[in-house]
């Protein structure tokens, strides 16, 4: 009697057949495989072994790679991109308080948004603690404004409530003053002061000193912390991320790592982490890396975690874009040549580029001694940078770390920068031109949503929240090298270009599998793609099940 040999498990849109041999353990067919690779190959069908692809090709070619023991994975016609990597986002602190948070990201009015606000104070205790942290801005909703201190009290009544705008605004109601004992603005922390209407009464909201302020809330539970970072790389897996290059961030004291290594040593990490140090102590930075990197060597950890240098915020006076001062920059080539003699990847965080001369020339001193370009040096930010300064950045091998700030700071931006200059922030076209690696990103999640769809379409279309064109065509990238950027551009960063960022032979099976495909969805529905499949490894890590 012969036993039937293959079974068929049904998840959400995928049928997968197991078998009950070898030699692929997990074949993808009936796909449309984007390999991002040199020649932007793709393929039908895929085959996995061990972690890592073993074969790419037609569905008759990888008929061979299948035993009686391999998972086959219908994909019904589905797109399936590399796993993407953020090469910017702040994951390990946002995913600290992510399980005890408000969400905003993605919604599209204010009466969704105190709806959400309403619906967590349903189900929390009275006086607990209700926050928005980030990742949300007035020009996402169809109001173009931001919630008034009103409305956060009828919709959470019984509890205080903490709604923050980026880094420079945040609406407090009068429970959450008075549980925070602020009383006048001598209590406010690191110098904010009262948001006043136009009769110069307080509205309830601070500006200034918002990263102190937010010091003063409640800090989650180490248990909370754990489930949170669970949580949050979860949702990263659902939209497609499989690793993130995490800078590290305010208030990421070495103490905060711990939920973090927590969920690594026990085999729960479903993102590659690399991650930097940023300094926390004014006129000590050198003595903290010195201290800290002891017994921390450059790449230190394994696949799923790795130590990946220092950064964003190398000194503390080099960290606010003015022009530096020679003490300032001797102090920062101290801590750089340091750094650079000792192996350290270095990311910087830098804004303006009428500033960055500063900046490149320590970079430039330090190159003489101690080359720099394998050590995969970045600059974060800089929407304006110039054709001038990508050159010097790229002779010294330096890449950018590249996030869609002009997304939901855009008309703010407009402001500030002028029409025309938004038309080439940032210069996507004009650095790639001149062969500099971008890494993309998000700089997620207090400043930016973590979405890298939205991003995905931000970079091809120009178009910030509120709907308003502001980059022009000039520097707007075709489709597959934003995808690009976010795959091997990303990985060139985590120094892993050999080991992802693109579907090839003896790379990592790290992927999605997406809802819609991605080379042909409209511009106006990308940000709704989502994974309804990842991989991280071969092993999957997200699948959406049907109802």
């Amino acid at each position: 009697m012969k036993l039937n040999t293959f079974c068929l498990l049904s998840l959400g849109a995928f049928t997968i057949t197991t078998a009950l041999g070898q030699p692929a353990e997990t074949i993808l067919n009936h796909g449309k495989i984007i390999s991002a690779n040199d020649k932007e190959s793709i393929y039908q069908s895929m085959a996995i072994r061990e972690g890592k692809i073993i074969a790419l090709g037609s569905l008759t070619e990888l008929k061979v790679w299948q035993g009686p023991n391999t998972q086959v994975i219908d994909l019904k016609g589905k797109t399936v991109i590399p796993g993407l990597i953020d090469s910017h986002i702040h994951a390990i602190r946002a995913a600290l308080s992510y399980s005890t948070e408000v969400h905003w990201f993605g919604l599209q009015t204010i009466e969704a948004a105190l709806n959400r606000l309403k619906q967590a104070a349903s189900s929390a205790k009275p006086g607990e603690w209700l926050v928005v942290a980030g990742g949300w801005t007035e020009e996402q909703f169809k109001e173009g404004r931001r919630p008034t201190q009103e409305e956060l009290i009828q919709a959470a009544p019984n509890n205080p409530v903490y709604v923050q705008w980026m880094y420079d605004w945040a609406m407090l109601t009068p429970a959450a003053y008075k549980t925070l004992n602020i009383q006048s603005e001598a209590d406010l922390p690191g110098g904010g002061k009262f948001e006043l209407d136009k009769a110069g009464k307080p509205t309830g909201a601070i500006v200034g000193g918002i990263v102190p302020l937010f010091d003063k809330l409640p800090k989650p539970t180490f248990e909370d912390k754990v489930a949170g970072t669970q949580k949050f790389f979860k949702e990263l897996n659902r939209v497609g991320v499989t690793g993130v290059i995490d800078p590290g961030g305010f208030n990421m004291t070495p103490a905060e790592y711990a939920p973090l290594f927590n969920v690594w040593r026990n085999n729960n990490l479903s993102v590659r982490v690399r991650y930097s140090y940023f300094a926390q102590k004014p006129n000590k930075e050198f003595e903290e890396f010195k201290e800290l990197t002891q017994l921390l060597p450059m790449n230190f950890g394994d696949e799923m975690l790795k130590f990946n240098g220092i950064g964003e915020r190398v000194t503390f006076s080099m960290y606010n874009n003015d022009k530096a001062s020679p003490a300032d920059q001797e102090k920062f080539y101290q801590v750089a040549r340091w750094a650079a003699q000792n192996g350290y990847t270095l990311t910087q965080h830098w804004q303006e580029n009428a500033s960055a001369s500063s900046l490149l020339e320590v970079f430039e001193k330090v190159n003489q001694e101690f080359p720099i370009a394998k050590l995969r040096w970045s600059i974060a930010h800089l929407n304006n940078g110039t054709e001038a300064t990508f050159k010097r950045m790229k002779a010294l091998g330096v890449g950018w770390a590249m996030q869609d700030a002009m997304y939901l700071d855009g008309d703010k931006a407009l402001h500030r920068h002028g029409e025309k200059n938004l038309e080439r922030m940032p210069p996507i076209n004009t650095a790639l031109k001149l062969g500099i690696t971008i890494g993309a990103g998000t700089d997620a999640h207090r400043v930016a949503d973590y979405n890298p769809f939205i991003a995905l379409r931000w970079m091809l279309d120009g178009k910030s929240a509120s709907g308003r064109k502001l980059r022009g065509n000039d520097e707007i990238p075709t489709r597959m090298q934003a995808l690009k950027m976010y795959t091997s551009g990303s990985a060139w960063l985590a120094h892993d270009e050999n080991k992802r960022g693109t579907l090839e032979v003896g790379k990592y099976a790290d992927l999605a599998v997406l809802s819609e495909d991605y080379l042909q969805v409209p511009l106006e529905r990308m940000a709704q793609i989502h994974s309804m499949l990842t991989m991280v490894g071969g092993k999957i890590v997200h699948i959406e099940i049907a109802n």
